[in-house]
């Protein structure tokens, strides 16, 4: 290590390190915790001053900062600066980078673990404990599903708070609806790939899905019309926007081509709207269009937070409400109580709303870095989502290509999680939120783009 007279006081020497500069920063920062010489609360540089005493860009020292909090040999305060952890932890030689998992980018400027403190206390402060810790109503109090109906307001104006049910998380709310639109043996409609927790719930049920094409635009209509007539499906279970695991997207034409021809057909439709708050520019949901045959289901898990476990349910009346409360009853009983209280208050305290747009603009960041990242061609996406549809080069598989890479490190998911019936298409799912910032993403897209240039064959040779 050499020292220098003027701050910053702690620069590594990395003349004769080997690899990329950014490790070499970490490992020289390692070792100095481990030899005493960087002893536990020591602040260290700024990003600026470093990348200054080293010559190097800032991006290198966000990296290197980035990956030494991975390693868990620093912590980070917004304001204070970065310090030497207290009891700093190794971590294994090939830690998992979680690219599988889809959930929204947690941006440290949306303060979601201090709100979530505060909005705990304040609710605990004004409602008695004992009220928490005791049964509530299956789909919700009063209070609750009026503030939900104020949530889903600009998708679905002038929602009547009668319909509207709380349950615990989207895929609670999709078994309690299954339950009441299909008996064991009888067919529900979906895209060909689709959500895998509707997959196991069907299977749970004995309900058989039926997979419908789909183009980049989301399910076919005329494809729908065919599969209603040759079926006579009990129901329709679809993702119009932003659809998992493709990212298609329906325009406003394609959903009320959907709604007339189940309209025609007296088909129920299940429209789980996961992502619906996400576009900045959203579109009308199918429930617009179909209000008397559509269940729509949208969730806090995808927009806010998947702690939360918190979904709403719009039914098409208030007397189907009753019948999908009876259902909710029988499967989960209720939602958490003060998970409800939060997301109430926060809906209502205008935090929900704040921290949505936090996690808009960085998911819009992250598409962007993918975009970069990826070759041009082969990743799908939408800007304000957070998970990518990427179709893979002929030599490889899906299955080989999500092995090849978890092998070193990351996590992803073919496209056979997704598929009903035979998988069509080679291609893999990459979620962009559950990486702890920019720079861990950029690492691991920037390896899959690497995977991508490699030949399959070769790649099980030399394995």
């Amino acid at each position: 290590m050499r020292r220098s007279s003027t701050p910053p006081d702690w620069v590594p020497e990395l003349a004769a390190a080997p690899g990329p500069i950014y490790l070499a920063v970490v490992d020289a920062l390692e070792a100095d915790i481990a030899a005493g010489s960087l002893p536990p609360g020591r602040r260290l540089p700024t990003h600026r001053s470093l990348a200054a005493a080293l010559r190097v860009d800032l991006t290198t020292i966000t990296r290197a900062y980035a990956e030494a909090r991975r390693r868990g040999l620093v912590d980070a305060a917004v304001g204070r600066g970065t310090f030497v952890r207290a009891v700093p932890r190794r971590a294994p030689a090939k830690a998992e980078i979680d690219l599988s998992m889809n959930m929204p980018p947690q941006p440290p400027g949306a303060a979601i673990p201090t709100r979530l403190a505060q909005a705990t206390a304040a609710v605990l402060r004004r409602t008695d404990p004992a009220q928490l810790l005791s049964y509530h109503p299956s789909g919700g109090s009063l209070a609750d599903r009026r503030v939900g109906a104020a949530w889903l307001a600009p998708l679905i104006p002038g929602l009547q708070a009668e319909r509207v049910l709380v349950s615990g998380g989207a895929q609670a709310a999709v078994m309690a609806l299954l339950t009441m639109l299909a008996r064991a043996g009888e067919v529900v409609l979906t895209e060909a790939f689709t959500y895998p927790g509707l997959r196991a719930a069907a299977a749970q049920l004995g309900i058989r899905l039926e997979a419908l094409p789909m183009d980049a635009e989301g399910l076919l209509p005329d494809a729908l019309e065919e599969a209603c007539r040759r079926l006579s499906p009990s129901a329709l279970y679809c993702i119009p926007t932003i659809q998992n695991p493709t990212t298609a997207t329906m325009p406003a034409a394609r959903r009320e081509a959907v709604a007339e021809v189940a309209r025609r057909h007296g088909l129920r439709i299940v429209e789980d709207d996961a992502y619906g708050m996400l576009p900045t520019q959203p579109l009308p949901p199918l429930a617009s269009f179909a209000p008397e045959l559509t269940w729509y289901v949208s969730t806090l898990s995808k927009c806010l937070s998947p702690g939360l476990r918190i979904a709403y349910v719009a039914a098409p009346d208030e007397l189907q409400a009753e019948r999908a409360q009876a259902a909710l009853r029988a499967t989960i009983q209720m939602a958490p109580p003060l998970s409800a209280a939060v997301a109430t208050r926060w809906i209502q305290d205008g935090t929900a709303q704040s921290i949505l747009q936090a996690i808009r603009a960085e998911s819009r960041e992250r598409q962007k870095l993918a975009r970069a990242a990826l070759p041009a061609g082969l990743a799908a996406g939408h800007p304000d989502g957070h998970h990518l549809w990427l179709r893979l080069p002929p030599s490889w598989s899906a299955p080989a290509f999500a092995d090849h890479v978890r092998r070193a490190g990351l996590a992803v998911v073919p496209s056979g999680a997704f598929a009903v019936g035979a998988t069509p298409v080679e291609a893999l799912r990459i979620s962009l939120g559950a990486a702890a910032d920019r720079a861990v993403l950029g690492a691991a897209l920037h390896r899959i783009a690497a995977t991508l240039k490699q030949d399959a064959y070769a790649m099980a040779a030399i394995v």
